[in-house]
């Protein structure tokens, strides 16, 4: 059997369970001793009219009820806090795989991912508390059987009969329920992440005018997720009436049998109160099994969810053991391309180390390719052809350490949940300052005109900035992250032509010495730039400098000049 997230939950909590057991199965004992004593306590002191008896077994309730509510609390304390640490460790496990450096290819858009991450993981943890909830409910039954087999013979045989009929018919409905709870999970999954998608992607929907589109594909992705919930629904509500009915006729027939019990003498009415009392205390564990196997119905459901993500085969290759410590030729190319084909040409491109090189694409799919196959998205089979980093094969570095020498900035920069400076900073060295990285791309601007400077708080996306500063506080953190190279894909798309002056200037200056590579059509960029290469059809169309190809090629005029 394979080892799914079902299974990890379970093993990694056994001293949890456990334990959460043994208060649970002893609080089920304690519950089922309640009507006990009190069937003694009439019997032996209200019946008799003993005053001493009577001190002596309400102090006896008592510590019965202390045991019993101390025994609640350790056992449920036990299991809660498994299950908050296990999904803990879910949320992590499956962020982990989904952001791993090889590109899991999981189907999953990135709202969808964000579901599994949270409410998959949290369902599939809560797998502890019907599996102790259950095997408590399990002792507690035992105990209540073999004290009505004491009391009388045929009101326990009945109940050890009984009981275990009545579960196995409500159980019935249990693959049904897990089936439906696994497609409603399913369709939920979907209508949460495409909602999570279009809510982050708002501006660019409005941008291009299609609000309409997106919002019909939101109630059609919603509606499914309804009709899912409804299909699902059916089995629950019989599960949970089955359950009850189960429990009010075990409480009938026992509480029957035992009142003709009575009536023909067999038993006393200390006992007759005894027996009516478990007989009402059996619809509680009878109910607990019953949930017990509605909860574990959604944790597999959510479990399977998991497993898909985690075993999700990655797009890309690990890299050979040691690769990283290996150096190309002396004088090897900082990043070098050779054949590079796919939706390139086969495109021959060198860096030369301290280089600023700007590159042209005529057609934005070129430009698009070339920096997938430069942040190790791409995998070698699909563009075939060499891609060297320092004269290492990228394959053989692995997406990871050619990451770490290869930075990437996209022109839609994300911004996270925090604060300026945290943003700004992430990937620099501890204790960098951010002012050179902020006065380079422009962005010292955002720092002044925010409330809070540095410490101004921004949410999910930087949704409360314009696109200009976005891609500044983009561009500033790359810079302070100091890559061996970087490679920024229009960075100043979003921005006027005084500030983009500005950061041309400013990224020459602090680039100085380091390989930089700017794919983009701005003038001013590729006018600081030692070189240009122009890019048509996948191959490399001309090069040489900005003003001379400017003169010089109508096609590269064409492209950049404004």
């Amino acid at each position: 059997m394979s080892d799914t997230p079902l299974r990890r939950a379970v093993r990694r909590n056994r001293g949890a369970i456990a334990r959460s057991v043994l208060g649970q199965s002893l609080y089920q004992v304690c519950e089922t001793l309640v009507p006990v004593a009190i069937g003694v306590v009439i019997d032996r002191a209200v019946a008799a009219g003993d005053p001493a008896a009577l001190a002596v077994s309400l102090a006896g309730l008592a510590a019965l009820f202390t045991v019993l509510t101390l025994s609640w609390r350790y056992g449920a304390r036990a299991v809660v806090r498994a299950g908050e640490h296990e999904a803990h460790r879910l949320r992590v496990e499956v962020a982990g795989h989904a952001l791993d450096p090889r590109s899991p290819d999981t189907g999953m858009g990135a709202g969808e991912l964000l579901t599994v991450a949270t409410t998959d993981a949290d369902r599939t943890a809560q797998v502890l508390h019907p599996l102790t909830g259950g095997a408590g409910s399990l002792v507690g039954l035992a105990v209540a059987a073999a004290v009505l087999l004491g009391i009388d013979p045929l009101l326990g045989g009945g109940v050890l009969v009984g009981v275990p009929v009545l579960v196995a018919i409500v159980q019935g409905i249990g693959p049904v329920l897990t089936r439906r709870t696994a497609d409603q999970q399913e369709a939920l999954a979907r209508a949460g992440g495409l909602a999570a998608d279009l809510v982050r992607g708002l501006p660019a929907l409005r941008g291009i005018g299609a609000e309409e589109h997106a919002a019909r594909r939101y109630a059609s992705s919603s509606a499914a997720a309804l009709r899912g919930a409804l299909r699902a629904a059916v089995p629950l509500g019989l599960y949970q009436g089955a359950t009850g009915l189960a429990g009010g006729l075990l409480l009938a027939a026992v509480a029957a049998a035992a009142g003709t019990a009575a009536v023909q003498g067999r038993i006393s009415v200390g006992e007759l109160v005894t027996v009516v009392g478990l007989a009402q205390f059996l619809t509680e564990p009878v109910r607990e099994i019953g949930y017990a196997t509605m909860h574990l119905a959604r944790s597999k459901a959510s479990s399977d969810r998991l497993e898909r993500v985690l075993r999700a085969p990655f797009r890309l290759a690990a890299g050979e053991p040691g690769a990283d410590g290996r150096t190309g030729a002396p004088g090897a190319a900082p990043v070098e391309l050779k054949g590079v084909g796919g939706a390139l040409g086969g495109l021959d491109l060198r860096v030369a180390p301290g280089e600023f090189l700007g590159v042209v694409c005529y057609d934005p799919a070129d430009a698009r390719a070339l920096v997938d196959v430069l942040a190790a998205r791409s995998p070698a089979a699909e563009h075939g052809g060499a891609y060297l980093v320092d004269g290492v094969p990228a394959e053989a570095l692995g997406p990871e350490r050619v990451r770490e020498r290869v930075l990437v900035e996209p022109h839609d920069a994300d911004l996270f949940e925090g604060t300026l400076a945290e943003n700004v900073l992430t990937g620099a060295a501890p204790g960098a300052d951010p002012w050179p990285a902020l006065r380079a791309a422009a962005a010292d601007e955002v720092v002044r005109t925010v409330p809070g400077g540095l410490q101004a708080p921004l949410t999910d996306r930087g949704t409360t900035l314009s696109g200009g500063q976005r891609q500044r506080l983009g561009l500033a953190r790359a810079l302070a992250a100091d890559p061996p190279v970087l490679v920024l894909h229009d960075p100043t798309t979003a921005v006027d032509a005084v500030t983009e002056e500005a950061i041309a200037a400013g990224l020459r200056r602090l680039r100085h010495g380091a390989c930089t590579v700017a794919v983009c059509s701005s003038p001013a960029l590729l006018a600081r730039a030692d070189r240009v290469v122009a890019v048509a059809g996948g191959r490399v169309a001309a090069e040489g400098t900005h003003a001379g190809l400017a003169a010089d090629d109508p096609d590269y005029a064409e492209a950049v000049l404004r």
